[in-house]
């Protein structure tokens, strides 16, 4: 918030800077430039000495006169070819020199203009210029004046923006604040402006989303409730009818029935389970706490063990000393879904693996699957989304695990990708920045080692 208005004063200033140089430009084109009528003021004593004084000298006496000014205003005369003077002038300046006006030299601290225009002081004075060096001109005070000017106007338009944005700046700071509260969840943040703010209606728009999307959120959650209460009691009658069945009469074909339809009900328990999960708008860190990222993978591996088969398991932890402040919980799910999706799909080897770097934690898990193609690696994330291979009923799943591995790394701050494996199939990477949450704190003993 605070660089909008610091943008907003350097953009007053610059319009009063354009502002002061349009002014300028406009009267010299106007008027004649204000620099040079500030020289002509400061060396007007000298102007009416050569008018007033010289000039009305006699023609006998005018050179008399001439040399007693250059005595008494202790400056230099010089008579000088009108060719001369007229090529060390700019081509702005020559005309008014050829009409016998005053031409001021700023830099030099002088002033020309022609003797006369009838040759009447002397035999060729027609075509002279008369040249007075050494005046008294200092621009350096008409430019302090100027400035000061300058820092009075820019007070006068600054002071009063500034007070008239200054209660603009709190009420948006407010509903900033608000807006981000929303945004962590705090879905109960309202934002309080009196009715005489300028943003008010803004902020009373907001208020009105924020207690729908409350409200929303709320109406969820119960229908999640419900949901899951209504779903899991007749599964749980089913399963004890089938239990019931089992021990009234035993036939081996009806047993294959029996089992069949157990593992329907197992299947969509499954999915009932995963569906709630997904359906929620958000996944908590419910359990925040400082935890060891190996053990945790071991846990892991070793609640997934079972199905691996004949397949082959290679770890590799590098971070086995790295301590992580999360959710041990949801992020054992993340990689537990990442491994049991690599069970489906490898031929014969898992890699299961984690290290530290600079900008975070990685964790890998991959196989020696068929992989997955570049141009749906962005799509295996979506709910229910599963690729034309994997269609198959012998592998499993309802296309929910990666969603929620992502949803479960997201709420941690961090990140999954997908690209090629070393092993021929998938390689899927979670990263947990060292921010929201995530602090990886790495032993003195290794931190030369990750750099």
């Amino acid at each position: 918030m605070n660089r909008l208005f610091f943008r907003f004063f350097l953009l007053v200033m610059l319009a009063i800077t354009l502002a002061t140089f349009a002014i300028y430009f406009t009267l010299s084109r106007l008027f004649g430039d204000p620099i040079e009528d500030i020289a002509m003021r400061q060396a007007a004593a000298q102007i009416q000495m050569l008018e007033q004084y010289v000039d009305k000298a006699p023609s006998d006496e005018w050179l008399a006169r001439l040399n007693k000014t250059r005595e008494v205003l202790n400056i230099d005369f010089e008579l000088i070819p009108l060719q001369v003077a007229l090529d060390a002038l700019p081509a702005s300046k020559r005309a008014a020199l050829q009409r016998g006006d005053i031409t001021v030299d700023i830099g030099r601290k002088s002033l020309s203009r022609r003797v006369d225009l009838t040759g009447e002081r002397y035999i060729g004075s027609n075509e002279e210029v008369i040249r007075l060096i050494g005046l008294p001109i200092e621009i350096g005070n008409a430019f302090k004046i100027e400035a000061v000017r300058f820092i009075i106007v820019a007070l006068c338009l600054l002071i009063p923006a500034s007070l008239w944005s200054r209660a603009h700046w709190r009420s948006l700071q407010a509903l900033s604040d608000a807006a981000a509260a929303i945004g962590a969840g705090r879905l109960s943040t309202r934002t309080a402006l009196p009715l005489s703010d300028s943003i008010y209606p803004l902020a009373a728009r907001m208020n009105q989303m924020a207690e729908r999307i409350e409200s929303l959120i709320e109406s969820h959650k119960a229908l999640l409730h419900s949901v899951s209460h209504e779903l899991r009691t007749p599964i749980a009658r089913m399963r004890f009818s089938l239990e019931l069945l089992r021990e009234a009469r035993e036939d081996t074909a009806r047993e294959k029935r029996f089992d069949s339809i157990e593992s329907d009900l197992a299947e969509l328990e499954t999915l009932v389970i995963e569906l709630l999960q997904v359906s929620r708008p958000e996944l908590p860190l419910a359990q925040r706490s400082k935890f060891d990222l190996a053990v945790m993978l071991r846990q892991v591996i070793g609640s997934t063990e079972h199905g691996l088969g004949d397949k082959q398991l290679l770890t590799d932890f590098d971070s086995a000393e790295v301590a992580i402040h999360g959710d041990a919980r949801l992020l054992g799910r993340a990689v537990g879904n990442l491994l049991r999706n690599a069970q489906k799909y490898a031929k014969h080897t898992i890699g299961v693996g984690a290290r530290l770097s600079i900008d975070g934690v990685h964790i890998t898990v991959e196989d020696d699957g068929p992989g997955i193609p570049q141009a749906e690696r962005t799509r295996v994330f979506e709910a229910f989304y599963r690729l034309d291979r994997s269609r198959d009923r012998t592998t499993g799943g309802f296309g929910l695990g990666l969603s929620i591995a992502q949803r479960a790394v997201a709420a941690h701050g961090g990140s999954i990708i997908v690209d090629d494996s070393p092993l021929g199939g998938a390689r899927f990477t979670i990263t947990l920045p060292e921010q929201q949450g995530i602090r990886a704190e790495i032993p003195p003993s290794r931190q030369e080692q990750v750099r």
